[in-house]
């Protein structure tokens, strides 16, 4: 097997790249369904960038409604493996939902999302934390303790007013609306998101 590649955050992935990556998430499903097991792929048969340790989400819809989203906040596998492992865990293994059936595999739309590593945001209050937060860019990560929760940049589309994003970002994270403590820590990321209808698109791109 050949050598991992660190995380190079300066990538962007090409039409057949992306295809490439949406083909295996797709096959990773489709595997789950017939032996209730990931793909295994081997990086040593894809591209350099295709190597590299990067962090992804994957997310599965279906008519517009969300059917399932896993992801790893911190690279630490080969892009191939973690979209492989995560599209298997989107469809079988998100706590929000059933396992996904075979007769709705036909149905599913299918967007990747891969992370660049997270930075920590320095602020005194909440007015300085709204005003760092880049509206469209910027993926969350919300911590306080035992408390944790994310949101990645497409969910600006939901969710676009700043005060609205970190409010329901709180809730995720168990914490009450208006809740504020000196040890919540935020950390910003961007994403290069892509779907299976069109793997050419650049939304969710970081800027």
């Amino acid at each position: 097997m050949a050598p991992m590649s660190f995380i190079d955050t300066t990538a962007k992935y090409d039409g057949e790249q992306r295809r490439t990556l949406l083909e295996i998430a797709t096959r990773s499903i489709a595997h789950g369904l017939e032996r209730g097991i990931p793909l295994e792929v081997d990086p040593a048969d894809y591209p350099q960038p295709l190597r590299a340790i990067r962090a992804t989400f994957v997310t599965l819809e279906m008519a517009g409604n969300l059917r399932g989203c896993i992801g790893v906040l911190e690279a630490f596998r080969p892009l191939v493996e973690d979209v492989a492992h995560n599209a298997f865990a989107a469809a079988f293994e998100d706590p929000r939902f059933p396992r996904l059936r075979p007769t709705e595999f036909a149905g599913l739309d299918l967007k990747i999302s891969i992370l660049t590593p997270a930075e920590p945001l320095t602020f005194a209050s909440e007015a300085e934390l709204l005003s760092q937060i880049r509206p469209g860019i910027d993926g969350l990560i919300l911590q306080d303790r035992r408390h944790r929760g994310t949101f990645l940049p497409s969910v600006w589309e939901q969710l676009p007013d700043p005060v609205d994003f970190l409010e329901h970002l709180k809730r995720k994270a168990g914490l009450p609306g208006g809740y504020w403590s000196n040890s919540l820590r935020v950390l910003r990321y961007t994403s290069e998101s892509f779907g299976k209808h069109d793997p050419n698109d650049q939304a969710g791109d970081s800027a």
